[in-house]
């Protein structure tokens, strides 16, 4: 039984690990044309940083014996903000239009985010029906004890 546990801790951990991405990728969209925030910059996108965890390591080595490095399940450890220069437009009438008249949008690139939010939500979908197979499983073996 501690095998189910320890596979749904880690299709748990991706399934967190993916709702960020999601969120992430869904919010760097929304904001691919705000041109000033509360900072007065224009947007910056954002992008999880995932790092595997040991869950044997976490537990203080109380798993049970998942074998050599422990069962690795995924976290986000940051979410770090992309720096690189937003697209430069000339738009000599909008108001955040520099002395220039160029007016600097957000780095977001909608092409590389729907990749981002397409493959995040796959991932998920992939990592939701682990659990539910791990679900029926356990399940199927408690039918089979009684």
């Amino acid at each position: 039984m501690s095998d189910f546990l320890t596979a749904l801790r880690v299709s748990g951990s991706a399934l967190s690990a993916q709702r960020t991405r999601v969120n992430l990728a869904s919010s760097n969209l929304a904001n691919a044309e705000s041109t000033r925030g509360p900072d007065g910059q224009p947007y910056h996108r954002r992008d999880p940083v995932l790092t595997a965890v040991n869950f044997e390591a976490e537990l203080g080595g109380a798993g049970a014996g998942t074998g050599p490095g422990g069962a690795e399940g995924v976290a986000v450890t940051q979410v770090v903000e992309d720096q690189s220069p937003g697209k430069r437009v000339y738009l000599p009438g909008h108001p955040d239009a520099d002395a220039d008249g160029f007016v600097t949008f957000p780095n977001v690139n909608p092409l590389h985010e729907t990749v981002n939010l397409l493959t995040a939500s796959r991932s998920y979908e992939a990592n939701a029906s682990a659990v539910d197979t791990l679900k029926s499983m356990a399940q199927r073996a408690l039918d089979i004890s009684r």
